[in-house]
C-alpha cells in the first residue's frame, strides 16, 4: 500500500510499505479520509518524543471495512486503544487508560496510508448520508466534545454561560461549534491569523477578534503555549474555569496566584472516552455541529506540501484532509 511515513525533522516521504494485517479483534479498513492533526504537526517538526521517525502518522480517519462480517461498512475511526480492563477503564475514562495505545505512536501506525487495522470496539458505523470527509472529522471533534463537556460540568450553576476559545484552528473551532451545541450561545474565538480569521467568519458562521477584553466564566485554550495560558488565567472570570486542551509547549504562563485568589479551575483534558466519541459521532450525523463545510481536501501523495504550507501559514482552512487514493 502507498503510505507518508516521517522520516525525520520536517521529512516526508511516500512510498510502498507493506499492508498491514488484522488481529483476531480487529478489522482492515480501507482509509478514504484522513485529517492532519497539530500533534501530527509538533511531530513533524521534532517536537514529540512519543511519536519517533520512521513512523506513520495520521490518526484523524474514516473509511470502509475490507472483509470479515463488517465488509463494506462506512465506518469512523476512534483511534484511541485502551486496555478495557484497568481501574480507568471500567470507571468509563478510557482516554486516561495507563496501557493506552493510539494510531500514529508506536506500537500501531497511523492513518496516513491506504489501509490500517483497529479493534471493532472502536468503529462507529457511519450513515450513508454523511459523506466519508466528514465522518473522519469525528475524532477532533470529540477532542473538543470532551473539553466543553469537562468545562461546563465544572461551571458554578450560577455563572452565566459565556465562553472564550483561544485558536481558531480545528480544536478551536470545534470547541466552539461544541459549547453551542450544549447549550452556549454567547462563544467568542480568538485568532490572530488575518486569513483565518476571515475565513472562520465568512464561512464557519463565528465570532472572531484577534484579541480579546473582558472575563468569561468559560475559557478554553486550544492552542497551549505559554502566551494562551497567561491570556486564559487573565480572561477567567472569578469563580470561572479554564480547559485547557493545547499542547503547544510545556512552558510557563499560568497565574498560580490568580487562579488561587479567584478560585479559578484549572483542567487538562486530553482526547476523549468512548462514549464522548460515540456522542460526537451522533451529533455530527444529525447536524448539531453545523455543516461541517471548512476542510480542504488534498492527496495524501501530496501531503509533505500540506505540511509545508501549515508550516508556512498559508492555509485559512482549520484543516486539510487527505486522499490515500487520489
Amino acid at each position: 500500500m502507498k503510505a507518508l511515513v516521517y522520516d525525520g525533522v520536517e521529512t516526508l516521504g511516500y512510498r510502498d510499505v507493506a499492508t498491514p494485517d488484522a488481529r483476531a479483534d480487529e478489522h482492515l479498513i480501507r482509509i478514504d479520509a484522513v485529517g492532519i492533526c497539530g500533534s501530527d504537526m509538533h511531530a513533524y517538526l521534532g517536537h514529540d518524543e512519543r511519536r519517533p521517525a520512521p513512523l506513520i502518522l495520521g490518526h484523524e480517519a474514516a473509511g470502509v471495512v475490507q472483509g470479515g462480517p463488517l465488509d463494506g461498512a462506512r465506518v469512523t475511526i476512534n483511534p484511541l486503544v485502551s486496555c478495557g480492563t484497568c481501574p480507568a477503564c471500567k470507571a468509563g475514562r478510557e482516554n486516561i487508560c495507563p496501557n493506552r495505545e493510539i494510531i500514529s505512536m508506536p506500537p500501531r501506525e497511523g492513518a496516513f496510508a491506504q489501509y490500517v487495522c483497529m479493534p471493532e470496539r472502536n468503529l462507529v458505523q457511519v450513515p450513508d448520508h454523511v459523506p466519508l470527509e466528514k465522518a473522519a472529522l469525528a475524532e477532533p471533534l470529540a477532542v473538543s466534545w470532551h473539553t466543553a463537556k469537562l468545562a461546563l460540568a465544572a461551571l458554578h450553576p450560577g455563572m452565566e454561560r459565556k465562553a472564550v476559545v483561544l485558536g481558531g484552528g480545528a480544536i478551536g473551532l470545534a470547541a466552539a461549534l461544541a459549547l453551542k451545541a450544549m447549550g452556549v450561545r454567547d462563544v467568542l474565538v480568538v485568532e490572530p491569523h488575518d486569513a483565518r480569521r476571515a475565513f472562520l467568519e465568512e464561512h464557519c458562521g463565528q465570532e472572531v477578534t484577534p484579541q480579546a477584553d473582558g472575563l468569561f466564566p468559560v475559557v478554553i485554550d486550544a492552542v497551549g503555549f505559554a502566551a494562551t495560558r497567561a491570556a486564559a488565567c487573565a480572561l477567567a472570570a472569578p469563580g470561572g474555569v479554564i480547559a485547557h486542551v493545547g499542547l503547544g509547549d510545556n512552558a510557563d504562563g499560568l497565574d498560580t496566584r490568580r487562579l488561587t485568589l479567584q478560585e479559578i479551575s484549572f483542567i487538562g483534558t486530553y482526547t476523549y472516552t468512548m462514549q464522548d466519541f460515540r456522542d460526537t459521532a451522533e451529533a455530527l450525523f444529525d447536524g448539531r455541529l453545523g455543516p461541517l463545510d471548512w476542510t480542504l481536501r488534498r492527496p495524501l501523495s501530496d501531503g509533505w506540501q500540506a505540511f509545508q504550507d501549515l508550516r508556512a501559514g498559508h492555509v485559512a482552512s482549520p484543516k486539510i484532509v487527505l486522499d490515500p487514493w487520489s
